[in-house]
Order: C-alpha cells, then sequence, then structure tokens
C-alpha cells in the first residue's frame, strides 16, 4: 500500500478563533508529523494519520502561547500531543471528501468531520510523487477540555468556544524499497 509523508517545511496546521467577540485570531503548530496511506493511490481508501506537538503551538505572542500551553488550556506537560486518525473518507465531488476522523486533545477523543481539498498527484522535479490536502472544519474547543472561559465586560468571551480548524498540508510518496535478488 502506498505511504506519503507529510512535508513540514510546507505545510501548515493551524486554528482561528474569535477573540473577544470583535476579532479574529490565528495560529498555527510549528512541530508536527503524518502519514497518509492508500489502497493503490485511491483517495477514498486513504488513511490520515496526524501528530502535533502541542508546546509547538504559535500565535505570534509569546505570553499568549504560554498561556495556551499552561493547564487552562492545553496543560502541554500532561498532554503534550494532539492526534487525528481518520476513521472514513467520502468523496464530495470535484476532489473533495469528508474526512471523518477521531481527534484526540488533552486525552478525550471525539469523533470529527472535516471537510478536505485534494490537489494532485504530481511529480515534482525531483521525481517524487507529491500530493495536497487541506482540511478545513469547527470543533467545540469545550468539548476536548478547554474550558477557560473569562468574559469581557460586555459579557461575550474572551476566547469564542468554536475554533476554526484550517490545515494545509503536502505529502511526499515514500519510495518503495526495490527488492534485492
Amino acid at each position: 500500500m502506498p505511504t506519503y509523508q507529510i512535508d513540514p517545511a510546507h505545510s501548515r496546521v493551524g486554528f482561528a478563533t474569535r477573540h473577544m467577540t470583535v476579532s479574529v485570531i490565528r495560529g498555527h503548530f510549528r512541530e508536527f508529523k503524518g502519514t497518509v496511506t492508500t489502497a493503490d493511490d485511491d483517495a477514498a481508501s486513504a488513511q490520515v494519520q496526524l501528530t502535533v506537538q502541542v508546546a509547538s503551538i504559535d500565535t505570534g505572542i509569546e505570553a499568549r502561547d504560554n498561556h495556551l500551553r499552561g493547564d487552562d488550556y492545553f496543560a502541554v506537560e500532561k498532554y503534550p500531543e494532539l492526534r487525528f486518525k481518520s476513521t472514513g473518507i467520502t468523496p464530495a465531488g470535484g476532489g473533495r471528501f469528508r474526512v471523518t476522523g477521531d481527534l484526540t486533545i488533552r486525552d478525550t477523543t471525539k469523533p470529527v468531520t472535516l471537510e478536505a481539498e485534494l490537489g494532485g498527484p504530481i511529480q515534482d522535479p525531483f521525481g517524487n510523487t507529491r500530493v495536497g490536502i487541506t482540511l478545513t472544519g469547527t470543533i467545540s474547543r469545550k468539548e476536548w477540555g478547554l474550558t477557560a472561559n473569562p468574559t469581557i465586560e460586555s459579557g461575550g468571551p474572551v476566547i469564542a468556544d468554536e475554533v476554526k480548524l484550517e490545515v494545509e498540508t503536502e505529502f511526499t510518496k515514500v519510495k518503495e524499497e526495490a527488492s534485492v535478488s
């Protein structure tokens, strides 16, 4: 079965959420790894796995990142990884798919459905086969134990419960070892 390895230099695992009800903050994780395994390069048969090192969170503001790493949110010392493992892929037409899977944050695993768009496969100038996969979806952070919920004076949350997942990935096909006779 063909296997594709994520190319972290050409990938981004990101998120966005509303801040104080008036703006959007975005962030990403700098350290992650992932694979896609398929039966005969058939996208609908793919198994997707992604592991993120939560301590690598980066929103562009160090104090906020440190707060997100702490017990109010990700508790990275106790729960260093965020994981996604697909359980099914359904074609949605036009190179799009619905990917269902299990998302684990803080040792809480819940099913999610993500929208996926497939790019490729293509041959790069170095003879490698590459595919691009963009995954998007929305989760409730509170369902995974990210429950800190300070409010502003007008009563709205400082950080919204709804978090948009924005994952843009590029995978390179792992070359099969030539058999030695």
